[in-house]
């Protein structure tokens, strides 16, 4: 009886560890998938940054010429 018992708690001890493991590379791989897509997409993001700085920078200095609308249309 202290036999089965035994190997029924390593089991379980066994598939705890095994449990954990498998959470930990879990987590692992959706930060990972995370911070790569945002590796990836960190170009784009910047570059929209900069034409919406672009534009309201150019819409703020719009005195009603026609040839600041067309830097503004320009710059989009």
């Amino acid at each position: 009886m202290a036999e089965e018992n035994n190997d029924t708690l390593r089991s379980i001890r066994r598939s705890m560890r095994l449990a954990r493991i498998m959470s930990i590379i879990y987590w692992v791989v959706i930060i990972g998938s995370a911070v790569g897509a945002y590796y990836l997409i960190q170009p784009y993001i910047e570059s929209i940054t900069g034409l919406y700085g672009g534009a309201k920078n150019t819409a703020g200095n719009l005195s009603g010429s026609v040839e600041s609308i067309k830097e503004l249309l320009n710059s989009l």
